[in-house]
């Protein structure tokens, strides 16, 4: 009889060695090129035919269990975050396994390894098809954008650009399972969207000391559009879950020089399409009205970012089933909130039943 747990266990090390080697290669979305070769290498060597995304990282497998049945998508994520600061971040670039997807990787590599092994797909029906999917941190947006107008991708997101290409055309339901703190498994209803904006303010340079009077400052339009985006917060219901968080990537030159260009990045977040929309327009009218009392120019560039999501139930009572049965020594919690991070299983959860669980 196929025993999850000790075909898991036998490939331990193996585990272990693809969490350390992604720890230890942090790279941001769409630039994964060491932590995808070697997760594919991985794949190979476990025997699985892999199919690589066109001109963009990540893969593929499908495994047949030869019974009719729907084809359950099981993900992984490949890239990290930016945090310069943290004490294990890439010197150069400041990446870092910081939300935990090197775990995502280790665990998609025993999930792997576990169902090539004799047995596993007795009792099952269907295809699994896993995925090693990039860019799930909507980081770069400035980096994406130029990769659009290029043609690479057309989403900002690894798993809307992965459906765009028709990768998951033939799922029905799909799952991952994200690192978590404490000691319990965890499922929220779901999470909120997104737009993705970039804001630049056009000003005039001239001499800071000289002659400021000849210039139009873009940071100052920067700022003062900030302020009133921030004077609008309390406007904002709670139920709506609306977040504003930006940051300046572009703030001038030299200290010497009036900035003529100042640019920003952030989300407008929200639990619904109409609240973020809602939120979206009143903060643009603050941006824009700063730069209009300064006498500059702005473009606002709102691009989708990721789509509210909703956990399936139904999902989610398999999953608490499953813990239960697999490890019974720890809790699963269920939870009515809804959280204020986004995730683009958002996407995926407009078209097919998902859930993205918490493990301890």
């Amino acid at each position: 009889m196929y025993d999850t747990v000790k075909a898991v266990e036998k490939h331990r090390k193996l585990i272990f060695d693809t969490e350390r080697f992604v720890w230890e290669h942090p790279e941001t979305g769409f630039k994964e090129y060491e932590t995808s070769k070697y997760m594919a290498s991985v794949f190979e060597s476990l025997g699985y035919s892999v199919t690589r995304a066109e001109g963009i990282t990540g893969f593929y497998t499908t495994l047949d269990t030869g019974r009719k049945g729907p084809t359950l998508l099981i993900l992984g994520e490949l890239d990290s975050v930016i945090c310069a600061a943290h004490p294990n971040a890439n010197k150069t670039t400041g990446a870092v396994h910081a939300c935990g997807h090197n775990v995502q990787c280790a665990a998609l590599v025993g999930i792997a390894a576990a169902l090539k092994e004799e047995g596993a797909l007795e009792g099952l029906c269907g295809k699994i098809k896993l995925c090693a999917v990039p860019a799930e941190e909507l980081l770069e947006v400035t980096y994406r954008s130029e990769l659009i107008k290029k043609g690479v991708i057309k989403y900002f997101g690894g798993k809307t650009e992965f459906l765009s290409r028709g990768y998951f055309d033939d799922v029905d339901l799909a799952f991952m399972v994200h690192a978590g703190g404490g000691d319990a498994f965890s499922i929220s209803k779901g999470s909120v969207g997104c737009i993705a904006k970039r804001v630049i303010y056009k000003g005039v340079a001239a001499h800071a000391g000289g002659s400021p009077w000849d210039g139009k400052n873009a940071l100052y339009a920067a700022t003062c559009g900030l302020n009133a985006a921030n004077a609008l917060r309390e406007t904002f219901r709670e139920s709506d879950i609306i977040r504003f968080h930006p940051i300046i990537t572009v703030g001038g030159q030299m200290v010497n020089a009036i900035p003529d260009t100042v640019e920003i990045e952030s989300y407008v977040r929200g639990r619904t399409y109409n609240a973020i929309l809602k939120a979206n327009e009143r903060i643009n009218r603050a941006l824009i009205g700063a730069a209009l009392s300064i006498g500059a120019n702005v473009e606002i560039i709102d691009s989708p970012g990721y789509a509210p999501h909703e956990n399936s139930e139904l999902m989610a009572d398999a999953m608490e089933e499953a813990v239960g049965k697999v490890v019974p020594s720890r809790v699963f919690r269920r939870e009515s909130r809804i959280a204020s991070g986004s995730t683009d299983m958002g996407d995926l959860s407009r078209v097919m039943p998902i859930i993205h669980p918490y493990a301890p």
